[in-house]
């Protein structure tokens, strides 16, 4: 992960995005609509990887509708803190239930509420 972490606020505020990175990673693979409801705001918005695009209750309902990922990794996360937002960029490896591996990135954007980190918008893409 890369940031500059230029005071211990920053520095607590990247820790803090790192691990909500990798619970946002391990409600996608899991499935986990439940595990997405803390980590999205309520105007969350997401460019899925088809074009689709939904709003915070059609991206949890697709979370509880999918299967769970026999393998998803995030690699080369670039965490990019910009005061009261973060911009969180990776490269994604992960299986589908026929086991093809596969490629993907991301980018999701943070804004910092009350305190709290939430995603406010996403956007994926996948390769075969």
């Amino acid at each position: 992960m890369q940031a500059a972490a230029s005071s211990p606020t920053v520095a607590s505020d990247f820790d803090a995005l790192g691990r909500l990175n990798e619970a946002y990673i391990d409600a996608v693979r899991r499935a986990d609509a439940v595990g997405f409801e803390s980590l999205l705001a309520a105007d969350f918005l997401c460019t899925m990887a088809d074009g689709s695009f939904l709003d915070r209750a059609q991206f949890l309902d697709g979370v509880a509708k999918a299967a769970k990922l026999p393998s998803l990794h995030a690699h080369d996360v670039n965490i990019r803190i910009m005061g009261e937002v973060a911009i969180i960029h990776a490269r994604t490896t992960f299986e589908l239930g026929d086991g093809m591996p596969r490629t993907g990135r991301y980018t999701d954007i943070w804004a910092k509420r009350d305190g709290r980190w939430q995603a406010v918008a996403a956007h994926v893409t996948r390769r075969q």
